[in-house]
């Protein structure tokens, strides 16, 4: 699996990327701000770019628009953008209509060294990575006739799982229950949400965001 890892600040840019080619995964390319991002995806066609959201002049949101950028422009790229902080509406912004190839996570995820490459193998095999952090506050907004309350505390941590992008035979994992006991809360959850059913894991995460987003 190749990379491109975009990040200004030296040390912790060197510090990812002695992680990950520690744990097996190619770094072809490193950037110091979007710009130079775009032009190292651009030649070096990596499986996926790792990216912070805030990257110079400005450190605003330079590092989300180029990972829109390249998901316009090279989808077949997948895209995985650091921030500080839970931001919901980058979540929303960068996944638009599509959360194939996408993941965001918290920085601090980072040193979970087994949680950020498995992060970085779903987004380049077409998947969803979304960080538990931002899922939780997600799915805690507290809306009038919430449909969420309809939901059991097994289908609300079913649900949450879901929507970071897992599988159900991931979810099933992580749970300890059977594969068919998943299969059963994800169909009550479609249904006590209103929800198209799919097998496709990224559109699960697109009907949940949706949801959350309403």
């Amino acid at each position: 699996m190749r990379v491109v890892i975009a990040e200004d600040q030296i040390l912790l840019r060197e510090g990812v990327v002695r992680l990950l080619e520690d744990a097996g995964v190619e770094v072809v390319g490193q950037a110091g701000d979007a710009e130079e991002l775009l032009r190292k995806v651009h030649a070096y066609k990596p499986d996926v770019a790792v990216t912070d959201i805030r990257m110079p002049p400005t450190n605003s949101d330079e590092g989300l628009r180029a990972a829109r950028k390249i998901r316009d422009e090279l989808p077949e790229i997948g895209v995985l953008v650091l921030s500080q902080y839970v931001e919901e509406r980058y979540v929303l912004d960068l996944i638009a209509d599509d959360a194939s190839g996408v993941g965001y996570l918290l920085k601090d995820r980072v040193v979970e060294v087994d949680a950020f490459v498995d992060a970085i193998r779903r987004v380049a095999d077409g998947g969803s990575a979304l960080d538990p952090e931002v899922v939780s506050h997600m799915l805690g907004r507290r809306r009038r006739n919430d449909p969420l309350e309809e939901l059991s505390e097994r289908e609300r941590e079913v649900l949450g799982l879901m929507a970071e992008g897992r599988s159900n035979a991931a979810i099933a994992e992580t749970l300890f229950v059977t594969g068919s006991t998943v299969e059963k809360h994800v169909t009550n959850i479609f249904d006590k949400l209103d929800l198209d059913s799919t097998p496709q894991d990224h559109r699960r995460v697109l009907a949940v965001l949706r949801y959350l987003n309403g």
